[in-house]
């Protein structure tokens, strides 16, 4: 019995679904996030939401701006700002490949989810995407929808 590194099941925080319809997802990458003590327990409770967030490139680090983390309820007067930048720790190779793709080709750094690993660290699912118009939204809409009778109508038959 083969077990891979991804197999394990991972807790879900936000999960940013509407962004796989809006862009053209490109080359995905994992990064850590910094967090105060307050966000992670708040990220715990799976309230978090991150679909107008986007990453950045700023002096040579990326930072995830607009990502909403609830205030911690028990934590009182030490508690974070909601919608503060947060540094995400990628390799110095993985910045300057996501900052060029924004420069040069006009794309965009959207998270798709942030999560805990196995090791109970917060990760954030970042990806190179490419705005899709209306057109392609809508077609990629009808072919989803196919493969969705597509398949019923083999499951019904076999």
């Amino acid at each position: 019995m083969s077990s891979k590194k991804n197999e394990a099941p991972r807790k879900i925080a936000a999960d940013n679904r509407r962004a796989r319809f809006d862009y053209e997802i490109g080359e995905v990458f994992e990064a850590g996030i910094a967090l105060t003590g307050t966000e992670v327990k708040s990220l715990r409770t799976g309230k978090a939401t991150i679909g107008e967030s986007y990453a950045a490139q700023k002096s040579g680090e990326m930072w995830l701006y607009n990502a909403y983390i609830p205030e911690y309820l028990e934590a009182n007067r030490f508690n974070h700002e909601t919608r503060r930048p947060r540094k995400l720790l990628l390799h110095k190779r993985q910045i300057d490949k996501l900052g060029h793709a924004v420069e040069r080709e006009g794309m965009t750094v959207v998270p798709l989810k942030i999560y805990f690993n196995d090791r109970g660290r917060a990760k954030v699912e970042i990806a190179i995407a490419r705005g899709r118009k209306t057109h392609d939204k809508r077609e990629a809409l009808k072919e989803k929808s196919w493969e969705r009778d597509k398949a019923r109508l083999l499951r019904d038959r076999g």
